[in-house]
């Protein structure tokens, strides 16, 4: 069963939500998020904050890939 775990991001293009429901993560392992024609990466930025009462790790972007047609 894959458990989900809540992560915060930053630095990412404008309209990325400031929270995100992920898969499980790995060490090491990034977040990736299906924005239009492509997809936004997230990799852990050695950090934890604060929000709505809960410590989260925050994932920083790192670079956007597309979708192939």
């Amino acid at each position: 069963m894959n458990q989900r775990m809540r992560v915060m991001l930053s630095e990412g293009p404008k309209g990325t939500p400031l929270t995100w429901e992920a898969e499980s993560l790995n060490n090491g392992e990034k977040v990736k998020i299906l924005s239009g024609n492509g997809y936004e990466h997230f990799e852990f930025a050695h950090r934890y904050a604060e929000f709505d009462g809960e410590v989260l790790p925050v994932y920083r972007w790192c670079y956007r890939t597309y979708i192939a047609e």
